[in-house]
């Protein structure tokens, strides 16, 4: 049996998009000689959907689109994701589930049985789980169809497992002889590896083939990097998708032969294509075409306005430089040579006068007071009003450049440098920061030698530099890592790490501090296995003592 793994990129709630997109991949799989081509989780609605689920006419719309999949293409198996009602009195009334539609109906439907709820996942909140799962017989095979988390609890693999059960092994232990996975498995550093590790476990184990199916493109913050394969009971990778775009690869189960598409490499490839493709889907599903970017000089924003340019092409992205009395002169020459180097339009707009004016305004009321923060964060809220008004005039959807690791210590101003709709590197640790942008400059040239160079500053008094309030940089993302990440206490960092506790706690404080700001910061991308924002739910108002 020749199967086609279709890869798309679904837009939540387009079911015409979506639609179109299952209809043409299963007939370029039909023309291809394909007998059954899989669609990922939840294809027909996109995923995560979250509370659209609770939206009766959502869902119905959804479950009318299934049947006109079926019918537009009786002459090919699709195996889909879509969602299906609850057969229970009580519980959630819906289902995450997998149909599989022949010969123009829905022939078979297999509910998902694992429903995550760590990181970023909510399932449960949403769906009722199987109580039960079947195998699909099809032609001379026993199909153990499951979705995305019910292959992810392997005994064989976890040292420890988050469920009691093993769908994949109750379905082949019932006699199943291939594993089928259609999934919408998030991208982030490392994940693609260890997915792979994972599934060439159960199929060396099992002695079974396992086909996986993931969505790609961007949700919101979420990144899917696609990266679907075939492997053989061998545990060898025998046909696989691209990464980071959507694809169609055919997989011949008798010859255990399939189509072998190159993938964009692990580590800083992987992250910068990661990072574009999240910015051009969170832009264009939005509605926007263009974006406008605050340009310092600095790396944060040189970073950013190549990505975006690298998304949405160089023709709709601005670069906007805002002066002060204390930016430096080579500041403005690099974000100048930036953007000629880029090919985006960039425009100067100096603050000082606008800068004096708030000073003369507020002088009766900060009479008698040195100047502080206060008049710091005046100066960048005067340039996040630039950009507001830049993006409503010509509906350019404002992208903010911080950093993980000044957005984890709140180094950073609310309603000035954090205004905008999307956080393009707010994931991004300041030292992948510098890797990122030796990666770029190694395809083209094109963020300024000095801009990598020089110390890292504000820029919003005299002789700033980040330093003078931060430890530096290898040092905090080391801290911000065993926290964020691994929650280590401020005496395991310090012992692990050899660092000094009272600076290790004085980091720790301020990411706590800052939590209230975060909140309020726009979605970032998310790209390490623990990111701020939805995948990391603390309390604003807390008092931690541990």
């Amino acid at each position: 049996m020749k199967i086609a793994l279709g890869q798309i990129n679904p837009t939540i709630g387009d079911f015409t998009g979506n639609s179109k997109k299952i209809i043409e991949s299963s007939r370029q799989a039909l023309a291809l000689g394909a007998e059954m081509v899989l669609f990922p989780e939840l294809a027909v609605c996109g995923y995560p959907p979250r509370d659209l689920l609770e939206k009766p006419a959502f869902v119905e719309r959804n479950q009318q689109v299934i049947k006109e999949i079926a019918q537009a293409v009786p002459q090919i198996t699709i195996v889909c994701g879509f969602v299906s009602p609850a057969k229970v009195e009580t519980g959630k009334s819906v289902m995450n589930s997998a149909a599989v539609l022949r010969q123009g109906a829905v022939q078979f439907v297999q509910s998902k049985m694992l429903l995550p709820t760590y990181d970023v996942f909510d399932e449960m909140r949403y769906f009722d789980p199987a109580e039960s799962q079947k195998l699909l017989p099809l032609a001379d095979k026993k199909f153990a169809l499951t979705i995305c988390e019910d292959a992810w609890n392997d005994k064989h693999f976890w040292h420890r497992r988050l469920y009691r059960v093993d769908p994949v092994d109750e379905l082949l232990h019932a006699g199943g002889n291939m594993v089928l996975n259609i999934s919408a498995s998030p991208f982030h550093l490392g994940k693609r590896e260890l997915r792979r590790q994972m599934l060439a476990t159960i199929a060396r184990d099992n002695k079974v083939p396992v086909l996986f199916v993931n969505q790609v493109g961007g949700n919101d913050s979420l990144i899917f990097d696609g990266s679907s394969m075939v492997i053989a009971p061998s545990g060898e990778i025998v046909a696989q998708a691209k990464s980071f775009e959507e694809d169609l690869v055919i997989f011949d189960s008798e010859t255990m032969q399939g189509q072998m598409h190159e993938q964009v490499p692990v580590g800083m490839p992987s992250a910068y294509a990661g990072l574009a493709l999240g910015t051009r889907d969170y832009v264009r599903k939005c509605g926007f075409s263009k974006v406008v970017i605050g340009l310092s000089g600095g790396i944060d924003s040189a970073l950013t306005a190549a990505i975006a340019v690298e998304a949405l092409g160089k023709e709709n992205v601005t670069g906007i430089a805002m002066p002060s009395q204390y930016s430096s002169e080579h500041s403005i020459k690099d974000a100048r040579e930036l953007a000629c180097k880029l090919g985006i339009r960039f425009e100067v707009i100096a603050i000082g006068d606008i800068f004096d004016g708030y000073r003369k305004a507020l002088a009766p009321l900060f009479a008698g007071k040195p100047e502080d923060v206060a008049e710091e964060n005046i100066q960048s809220r005067i340039r996040g009003n630039i950009l507001m008004a830049f993006s409503n005039k010509f509906g350019a959807l404002v992208l903010t450049t911080g950093n993980k690791s000044e957005v984890g210590v709140g180094y950073c101003t609310l309603y000035g440098d954090m205004v905008g709709g999307l956080g393009v590197i707010s994931d991004v640790p300041k030292t992948m920061v510098y890797e990122l942008s030796r990666y770029v400059n190694s395809l083209k040239p094109v963020i300024p030698q000095s801009t990598i160079d020089k110390a890292p500053s504000a820029e919003l008094r005299p002789g700033q530099k980040d330093s003078d309030t931060l430890p530096p940089y290898e040092v905090l993302d080391n801290i911000l890592e065993d926290y964020v990440e691994d929650y280590h206490t401020a005496e395991q960092i310090a012992a692990d790490r050899g660092y000094d506790v009272r600076e290790v706690r004085d980091v720790i404080r301020m990411i706590e501090r800052s939590e209230y700001k975060r909140q309020q910061a726009a979605p970032g991308l998310k790209i390490t296995p623990k990111a701020f924002g939805l995948g990391r739910r603390f309390p604003i108002a807390q008092k931690s003592e541990v």
